[in-house]
């Protein structure tokens, strides 16, 4: 194999965000009956996400939650000043 020169990977059958035209969240999808709005959905998916990647050792599900925290506090604030200082 020349330096530079990589075997293409096959594909696992993993879903990309390509495979849909980038709107995977697009449609609220139905579980159990009861339909999911988009924001329930997202919802589910981040957390799966951070779970399995914490289970992983890829992330530290504790500390990701203390960083999203501050940062949902950070912008609710600015969110307050700027209502603030419309209203003046």
């Amino acid at each position: 194999m020349v330096a530079g020169d990589k075997k293409k990977k096959k594909r696992s059958g993993r879903h990309t965000h390509e495979d849909n035209g980038g709107n995977e969240l697009a449609e609220p999808k139905k579980i159990t009956g009861k339909e999911l709005s988009e924001t329930e959905e997202l919802s589910a998916r981040l957390t799966a996400l951070v779970e399995m990647l914490d289970e992983k050792g890829i992330i530290n599900k504790a500390e990701y939650r203390r960083i999203v925290a501050m940062r949902l506090h950070e912008i609710s604030k600015a969110a307050a000043f700027e209502e603030l200082e419309e209203e003046l």
